[in-house]
C-alpha cells in the first residue's frame, strides 16, 4: 500500500557510503533512491529544491541522507568555490527543503571540522577550528543545516574505508603488490570508519527520525572503535592481507613534515561515541573486525575463516 511506502533519497549514490547504503537490509516497505552528479548537480540549488519537492512514485520522501560531498581534500584548497558549492550550499539547499517538505535530513559531515590539536576523543561540542578549506566548507554545512529549520542528524566520520572506490585499504594493497616495504605516516591518530558500518548506522538513525517526531536530532560521531595511527593502520591491513594470501610489505613509520601536502591534516581525528550510543544504542565495532570483512571481500577469507565455515 501507499501509505506504508517510506522512500529515502539518498546522494553519493556512486561513492563508498552511497554503495553501502544502497546493499543495506533496510526494513520492509523501505526503499533508497540514490542519486549521483549525472542525475543531481548538488551546485544547482533550485535543481536540489525541486528534487526533495518532487513526489516520487505517487508519495513523499520520507527522508533525504545527503552523503556525498566535495572529498579531495588538496585540490580543495585552489577549487574553493566548488568546494562551498558542494559542502555548504547543497547542504543549505537540503536543509531548506526538507524544513518545507517536512521531513529530516541526515547530514554526513567530518573529523576536519577540529583541528585536530586535542589530547583524546573529540566530543560533539568541542570547539571547532578547520585547517583548511575542505574542513571549512563541510563546517558550513553542518551550520546551514542546523540552521535551516529541518529536523536533523549531523553524522561526523573520519577514514572512510571500504571494498569500493579509492581508499587508504586499496591503496595499500595496490602499492603493496609491488613493493617491499612503505612509508607511512605515524604523527596522524584516529579510528578506520567501515563504510558499510557506518551506513548501517544512518539506516538505524533514518528509520527512527521518520517514524518518531521525538527521536534525538542534533550532532553525533560514527567511526569503528580503537586508537591508531596511518602507520599502523597499514601494518594490520598488511597482516590480514598475508593471513589470506593477499600482499604484504613492512611499513617504515614518517612523521607528517616527510610527507607535506597541499591541504594541513589533523593530527588527532578520534571521534567520541558517546552521543551516538546514548541516543541510538549504536556502539561501534573494532576497527580490526571492521578490516577483517573489508579484506574478506576484496580478498577472501582467511584460511581459518574456511575452515570454520
Amino acid at each position: 500500500m501507499t501509505a506504508s511506502v517510506r522512500t529515502i533519497l539518498v546522494t553519493g549514490a556512486n561513492g563508498q557510503l552511497g554503495t553501502e547504503l544502497q546493499r543495506c537490509a533496510w526494513p520492509e516497505g523501505w526503499t533508497i533512491v540514490a542519486v549521483d552528479q549525472d542525475t543531481l548537480d548538488l551546485r544547482d540549488t533550485a535543481a536540489i529544491a525541486a528534487k526533495v519537492a518532487a513526489d516520487v512514485d505517487g508519495h513523499r520522501w520520507a527522508a533525504v541522507i545527503n552523503g556525498a560531498a566535495y572529498t579531495a581534500v588538496d585540490k580543495a584548497e585552489t577549487d574553493i568555490v566548488t568546494a562551498w558549492a558542494v559542502n555548504a550550499m547543497a547542504p543549505a539547499a537540503f536543509g531548506e527543503a526538507c524544513a518545507k517538505a517536512g521531513i529530516p535530513l541526515v547530514q554526513v559531515s567530518t573529523d576536519y571540522v577540529f583541528a585536530g590539536d586535542k589530547t583524546g576523543a573529540w566530543g560533539i561540542d568541542d570547539p571547532v577550528a578547520p585547517l583548511g578549506v575542505y574542513g571549512a566548507s563541510k563546517l558550513g554545512g553542518e551550520l546551514a543545516v542546523r540552521t535551516s529549520g529541518a529536523r536533523h542528524a549531523i553524522v561526523r566520520t573520519a577514514w572512510v574505508v571500504s571494498a569500493h572506490g579509492a581508499n587508504f585499504i586499496k591503496t595499500m594493497l595496490r602499492v603493496g603488490e609491488t613493493r617491499d616495504s612503505l612509508t607511512v605516516v605515524a604523527d596522524q591518530r584516529g579510528s578506520p570508519t567501515s563504510a558499510a558500518d557506518l551506513a548501517n548506522a544512518l539506516m538505524t538513525m533514518t528509520v527512527r527520525l521518520v517514524e518518531d517526531e521525538a527521536a534525538p536530532t542534533g550532532i553525533f560521531h560514527f567511526s569503528n572503535a580503537g586508537d591508531i595511527s596511518w602507520a599502523d593502520f597499514a601494518t594490520e591491513i598488511f597482516r590480514q592481507s598475508a593471513a589470506r594470501g593477499g600482499p604484504s610489505a613492512a611499513i617504515v613509520p614518517i612523521p607528517s613534515s616527510d610527507y607535506p601536502t597541499p591541504a594541513a591534516r589533523p593530527a588527532n581525528s578520534l571521534l567520541s561515541h558517546a552521543a551516538i550510543e546514548t541516543a541510538y544504542g549504536i556502539a561501534p565495532r573494532p576497527w580490526q573486525a571492521a578490516l577483517s570483512d573489508i579484506l574478506d571481500e576484496l580478498i577472501g577469507p582467511m584460511a581459518s575463516k574456511e575452515q570454520h565455515a
